[in-house]
């Protein structure tokens, strides 16, 4: 079950985007070898430790599980394109000022590294004549000049007395935020009991999902995984978590549940609280979140193709209207019948032949249609003068035989 939605979602990624897996104990290391056969050994990124749970379960047999897990992986390691975390009060406790830079709260940071390279062990002299190398088997992890550059800058702190090993000064105003670490407490993006708090203050306790997950944790890796405007995919829908803090955090999302009685119970009105406004929990204030947007609730149907023996047909039930709509449905055309043609989209029209086109089809469609107008004609089959009589008629139209052509890349929506 897995291994097919990740071959999928391989094809749908975006060459700089990844893909996050949740599991628990009992299938996350099956999973992640998996994934090295699906994405590639060499573009696993993390496996994220999630506290779930913050209280000990004491009727356990042996241990008290707390953790669940998240597998992260590239399409592309080289093209990863990743955020960082927002930056705490822990984290920069250690910022201070005690040389009144009006560059303002600054850090310090070591200027030795473990790699040796050539004249990395140059000396350096500090304000009183004091001369400094790097110890053991460290050295200088800037070149010459840029210690001097820092110098001048004002950007080396040798201690109080100004006779103590140079550091390097990080002022707070130019960093960004944080790398994010691979252990994720409770406190820090939410657990179990969180989520199903906010799930029960939206439904009024009139329904309970056994499995959500608290927003905060969606929000992390969302803003870690993706930029405003981007789509976030979730395969597994459910209480809608994840479209939810997608919507909030202005990126687009698609969303898809098997069960249609948790789209109807859950994820359906759930969405139209974030859409009206009327979610008030969950990151809503973090975020900055009003009310806005929207979203289409489609049913996907029975496939209109059949695979035999590695080739593809169209399914016996792909005939007249049902095989007319699926086709403009796949080929992004709205709607609309208007005999000959059941599709528009723009000046272009869609008309689909349950059988073949021959060069008096093509001749009745052009004769329908308007001034500027150009029409994609889809037929089961194709005389082979039928293409040559329809670019001659009308210059920009286009012929598809289904369901060869319907499975090009670029066609297929």
């Amino acid at each position: 079950m897995m291994r097919d939605r990740l071959l999928l979602i391989r094809e749908l990624l975006v060459a700089d985007g990844s893909v996050w897996v949740h599991l628990d104990d009992a299938e996350m290391a099956y999973c992640r070898v998996l994934m090295d056969e699906v994405f590639g050994r060499g573009n696993f990124i993390a496996n994220v430790v999630w506290q779930k749970i913050h209280a000990r379960n004491n009727s356990a047999q042996h241990f008290s599980a707390v953790q669940d897990y998240l597998l992260v992986y590239a399409l592309d390691r080289s093209r990863l394109k990743l955020g960082r975390v927002e930056r705490t009060e822990l984290s920069d406790s250690d910022f201070w000022n005690p040389d009144d830079d009006p560059r303002g709260q600054w850090r310090r940071s070591d200027l030795t590294a473990s790699h040796a390279y050539e004249d990395g062990r140059y000396e350096v002299t500090g304000p009183h004549g004091d001369v400094f190398t790097p110890r053991g088997n460290r050295w200088w992890s800037v070149s010459r000049e840029t210690f001097e550059q820092l110098r001048v800058d004002n950007r080396l702190w040798w201690g109080r007395t100004g006779r103590t090993f140079p550091f390097r000064k990080r002022f707070e105003s130019e960093l960004g935020g944080l790398v994010p670490n691979t252990l994720w407490t409770h406190d820090e993006v939410g657990d179990n009991r969180e989520a199903k708090g906010e799930v029960t203050r939206l439904f009024d306790r009139a329904a309970i999902f056994a499995t959500p997950k608290p927003e905060r944790l969606l929000r992390r890796i969302v803003s870690i995984a993706s930029d405003p405007g981007d789509v976030v995919l979730d395969c597994f829908a459910g209480s809608g978590t994840t479209a939810a803090v997608a919507h909030k955090m202005g990126r687009r999302w698609v969303t898809v549940e098997k069960e249609p009685s948790i789209v109807e119970i859950f994820t359906r009105p759930r969405l139209k609280k974030v859409v009206a406004g009327e979610d008030r929990g969950g990151v809503t204030e973090a975020v900055g979140w009003e009310k806005g947007g929207g979203f289409r609730v489609l049913e996907v149907g029975t496939s209109m193709y059949d695979v035999q023996d590695g080739r593809v047909f169209l399914s016996e039930w792909a005939t007249n209207g049902a095989f007319a709509d699926i086709v403009a449905a796949q080929l992004g055309f709205r709607v609309e019948h208007d005999a000959p043609f059941s599709g528009r989209k723009g000046r272009s029209r869609l008309a689909v032949i349950d059988g073949v086109v021959d060069v008096e089809v093509v001749r009745a469609v052009i004769s329908r249609l308007g001034p500027d107008e150009r029409v994609v004609l889809v037929g089961k089959g194709a005389t082979p003068d039928a293409g040559d009589v329809l670019k001659s008629l009308s210059p920009g139209s286009r012929l598809r035989k289904a369901p060869r052509d319907l499975m090009k890349p670029g066609v297929v929506r």
